[in-house]
């Protein structure tokens, strides 16, 4: 079967490359291997000026109508009294809100299946085979396997995914990894438009409030910090052990969540690999937290797939074949406009965290956002809150593709 481009992962990154290259009339196909809806290890928030980007793959308003509150505060939950400040706002859609990643993953597989695209679903890819014009995708299930030929590649499958993969990372053990752990809770009582960010011994983390009346409370902890925190509650899972280390330090949430009641299970991920990766290796386009992983504790992970995902697909569309030459000068110019949109962001999260989890250097950040909570509103846009993606530069500069829709 061939196609102009196979993605790898149906997540915010691999769908909405799909969807915008199903707008351009091109062929795309989707392998997935999990069942969707699914849940993942996830902040679940995302900044208003990605809502540009869903309107145009036409899901905006679903995504409206679904979505938790306007997050119009941030907060710093940590030991003592928490501190609020004003979430800024950004043009057009002034603030973000969060949607379980249930919700918006099978939202955006959806609508890019029925833009065009094929969708393989519970299959895998076990092999990449690049050639000097098509590659071979080799996909299988429990009971086949099928050989996918397309021009591009596009790894979408996440910087936690085990496998074989040129585009899979290396997996490695320390004592200082960051583990990730999720989970939804009912009858909270945090302010519906508020969106803290917990600072505990070890760790980060964060809540708001997303769809049908759930509260997302996500976050991440140091290995060694993790052990700790089990050794202090005998018997408790991990996650459970983690919660409770954070209601123990931060009164806040405590106040917040302490009497909330736990809707499904925990999920946990990682280790989380922050940092900068090639945008195009080995043949393959990477895009998603595969191209580049910032600390959560920016709450920025979808922003940065969708518009990753977005920026590959505008960058495919400017040229009409997708032979070696042309996927050369695409890798080079997706890879300065990712840059220039996300390398600060991925920086700052970096510095943020490490602020966050040493004892000096959290009781400074106390204290500095204390004395001046406007520091909070600061913080939030560095973060790349209210940096819209370009969306109507000339096409052959490296920030932009103008979006041409075939419909």
């Amino acid at each position: 079967m061939r196609y102009d481009a196979v993605i790898i992962g149906a997540g915010p990154a691999g769908s909405s490359v799909a969807l915008a290259l199903a707008l351009q009339g091109r062929s795309a196909a989707i392998v997935e291997r999990s069942e969707f809806p699914r849940r993942k290890v996830c902040g679940e928030f995302m900044s208003a000026v990605n809502m540009e980007i869903l309107d145009r793959l036409g899901v905006g308003a679903r995504v409206r109508s679904l979505a938790g509150p306007e997050v119009r505060r941030v907060a710093l939950f940590a030991s003592g009294k928490g501190v609020e400040a004003p979430m800024p706002a950004a043009s057009g859609e002034a603030f973000g809100r969060a949607l379980g990643r249930d919700v918006l993953d099978t939202l955006l597989l959806d609508a890019a299946r029925s833009a065009g695209a094929a969708v393989f679903q519970q299959w895998r890819a076990t092999s990449i085979d690049p050639a000097t014009e098509d590659a071979r995708v080799r996909i299988e299930n429990r009971e086949e396997s099928l050989d996918l030929f397309a021009p591009v590649v596009v790894a979408a499958h996440g910087s936690w995914e085990p496998g074989k993969l040129a585009s899979n990372l290396e997996k490695t053990n320390s004592p200082r990894d960051f583990l990730g752990f999720k989970a939804h809770f009912t009858e909270a009582s945090l302010a519906p438009d508020l969106m803290p960010l917990l600072a505990f011994p070890g760790g980060y983390g964060g809540m708001v409030w997303a769809d049908s009346g759930r509260l997302s409370l996500s976050f991440c902890i140091r290995r060694d910090a993790l052990n700790a925190a089990r050794q202090a509650h005998p018997g408790m899972a991990a996650a459970a052990a983690v919660h409770e280390h954070i209601l123990e330090n931060c009164p806040a949430a405590a106040a917040a969540i302490g009497g909330a009641s736990l809707i499904g299970e925990w999920l946990s991920a990682g280790p989380i690999r922050p940092g900068i990766r090639p945008r195009y290796a080995d043949g393959i386009f990477r895009v998603g937290n595969l191209a580049g992983e910032s600390h959560p504790i920016i709450a920025e992970g979808i922003s940065m797939a969708l518009q990753s995902g977005w920026m590959l697909a505008q960058q495919l569309g400017t040229e009409p074949n997708w032979g070696p030459a042309e996927r050369a000068v695409i890798a080079e110019r997706y890879s300065q406009a990712w840059r220039a949109q996300f390398s600060t962001r991925i920086r700052v999260a970096a510095l943020l965290a490490r602020l966050a989890i040493l004892p000096l250097t959290a009781a400074a950040m106390r204290t500095i956002v204390r004395l001046a909570p406007v520091s909070l509103s600061i913080g939030a846009a560095l973060s790349g809150k209210t940096r819209p993606l370009p969306l109507h530069s000339d096409p052959g500069t490296a920030q932009s593709a103008t979006f041409h829709s075939s419909r």
